[in-house]
């Protein structure tokens, strides 16, 4: 389907707005093709005197008719001004609801993407969609499609008032107008591939800019800015590549209008004067033609930034739909789940996941694993084991292509997904803190949260006192991810979010192993607390942080080989004694 159809299908709330902006176009562009008629007028009024077309309408005397032509010519410039305001004022503010509107809704279809897919796509790109390319279609709408209406509207005004005057010369003054929109579309056809390539490049850059400027410290601690310096000049240059390829073919377009244009106004020139010396035509006529040919023809110039300006938005527009069409394959509905009917008991049964359907080598196989209701279990064991994967499937981040995952008996896989995550804490390493206050990061998801309930979890997360001392304490800005704290205040503010949120079951990916020995001790302290009367998973390389959970598993390639209390797994002598070992020093 071609885009800007699929675009109106989208926009048909917009309609009506894009009826009546329409209209205003083409009531605009009759008061502008106006006052080249009352040239003519004048002409003949001048020429003519008494016997001009307006004597023979009943207004005699020359004087009077210039008055009439005065009066005219004020009534039509301000109705093309009052029409070219409303226009203007409907077109815009169609164009800012549809793109934000649009940005909306692709934003949301986004972040119900399952996370597989952000895997496989370049973050950059997609903000390249959501910024630059719905920006695109918001200046087509801006003023591409008022023009495209001007420009049609306008040439069959122009060439009616034509056929009125003389048919004859109105047939030779319109011939170049088929081989000028037959130009423009060949030349807009031509590009249309070209300006995919460009918006694909520029998606391309995008992703690289956001993944260095992200990465920017480390690329700073390497002094690599050379090195992806380079890296962004080879995909700044392939941009600029595909977009001088579609240069070289956009720029040729007016030129060749030109040239007809020119063939047009010569035969309205030289062919009407002829006629207007051998009395075939009158002066006041010849005089409005002349001008009227270049009302007709002048705009179709503008046929070829209107080309250039369609090619670049039906390309963005087309990048839009297919990101809205990109099907979801983890469905937000479901069974209620009312958290306060949760308990907690979790079992994974006869689990298979492997992140890439198509590889034999699977991050789970076969895996059984029950917790029961207000346990707290801990998963440790190499890196690449499974141990994240278990959470991420908990959550639904993905869902396994085998088994199933039961929630107090009932599949989490039927269960409505946003009641389901609400019911997890999760707190993870790589802490993640939105642009806002302190006070805003704490109610995370809480936006109703009291001042009190925030500074009692930020108390409790031992947070408040490093709260206090900032600048303005809980109103203090964190910076975009939460730049201007340390890592273990980032920590701190993620354990008080979950204490906050009280969910009955808890998540706690390596929330302890980057920070230093202080933080870790306040921050298990904090879990000492968390972790009471709720459902709790615990993932750690330190040992330390998980010798009290009522059972430890230790995995090894997606299989559970040890399982039990820290003291039976010391006793037992096998893979985890031996990590205790490496890690404590004791022999």
């Amino acid at each position: 389907m071609h885009p800007l159809k699929r675009l109106f299908i989208y926009a048909r709330q917009y309609r009506r707005d894009a009826w009546i902006a329409s209209l205003y176009s083409l009531l605009n562009k009759i008061f502008d093709v106006l006052p080249e008629i009352l040239i003519g007028m004048a002409v003949d009024v001048v020429v003519n005197q008494k016997t001009s077309f307006l004597a023979g309408v009943g207004v005699v005397e020359p004087r009077d008719q210039l008055a009439l032509l005065a009066i005219l010519t004020v009534v039509i410039w301000v109705g093309e001004s009052l029409f070219q305001y409303l226009y203007d004022v409907r077109w815009r503010n169609l164009a800012q609801n549809l793109q934000h509107d649009l940005r909306m809704e692709a934003y949301k279809h986004v972040q119900q993407l399952e996370l597989a897919y952000f895997e496989r796509n370049r973050s950059g790109n997609l903000l390249a969609i959501l910024n630059e390319d719905i920006n695109q279609m918001e200046r087509f709408f801006n003023g591409g499609f008022n023009s495209l209406i001007q420009v049609f509207f306008g040439s069959f005004l122009v060439g009616g008032v034509f056929f009125i005057l003389t048919k004859e010369l109105a047939f030779l003054a319109l011939i170049p107008v088929p081989f000028i929109l037959y130009g423009a579309f060949w030349f807009q056809s031509k590009l249309a591939t070209r300006y995919t390539s460009v918006r694909a490049a520029a998606g391309a850059l995008a992703a690289r800019l956001n993944n260095n400027l992200q990465g920017i410290a480390t690329v700073k601690a390497y002094a690599s800015e050379e090195i992806e310096a380079r890296h962004i000049r080879a995909a700044s240059n392939v941009y600029r590549e595909k977009n001088a390829e579609a240069i070289m073919l956009s720029a040729a377009i007016t030129p060749v209008i030109r040239i007809a244009i020119l063939a047009g106004f010569t035969v309205t020139l030289l062919y009407g004067g002829f006629m207007a010396l051998n009395g075939e035509l009158g002066v006041g006529s010849y005089s409005a033609l002349v001008y009227l040919t270049q009302r007709l023809l002048w705009p179709l110039t503008g046929l070829a930034e209107l080309t250039d300006l369609y090619q670049r938005s039906m390309a963005s527009i087309q990048r839009v739909m297919n990101l809205l069409d990109t099907p979801l394959a983890i469905q937000y509905g479901g069974k209620a789940l009312p958290i306060s009917l949760v308990k907690g008991d979790i079992k994974f049964s006869g689990i298979r996941f492997a992140y890439d359907a198509q590889d034999n080598q699977a991050a789970l196989d076969q895996f059984k694993l029950h917790i029961p209701a207000g346990k707290t279990i801990a998963l440790v064991g190499a890196t690449g084991g499974g141990k994240s994967t278990i959470t991420k499937l908990l959550l639904r981040f993905y869902d396994p292509q085998q088994g199933k995952i039961l929630l107090d008996g009932n599949d989490i896989a039927s269960l409505d997904l946003q009641q389901l995550r609400r019911a997890i804490g999760y707190v993870a390493q790589d802490t993640f803190l939105t642009d806002a206050s302190i006070a805003e990061n704490i109610a995370y998801g809480q936006p109703d949260a009291s001042m009190d309930a925030i500074v009692a979890a930020a108390k409790a997360a031992e947070a408040h006192e490093f709260i206090e001392r900032l600048p303005d304490g809980y109103a203090t800005e964190v910076g975009e991810r939460g730049m201007k704290l340390s890592g273990g205040q980032r920590q701190r503010l993620a354990l008080a979010r979950a204490i906050l949120k009280n969910p009955p079951i808890l998540i706690l990916d390596e929330a302890t192993s980057a920070v230093d020995n202080e933080t870790e001790a306040a921050i298990q302290r904090s879990l000492n607390k968390l972790v009471v009367g709720r459902t709790s998973i615990i993932i750690a390389h330190r040992l330390s942080t998980v010798r009290h959970a009522d059972c430890i598993y230790v995995l090894d390639h997606g299989r559970i080989v040890e399982s039990g209390s820290h003291e039976t797994l010391l006793s037992t002598g096998g893979v985890y004694a031996e990590l205790w070992r490496l890690q404590t020093g004791e022999v």
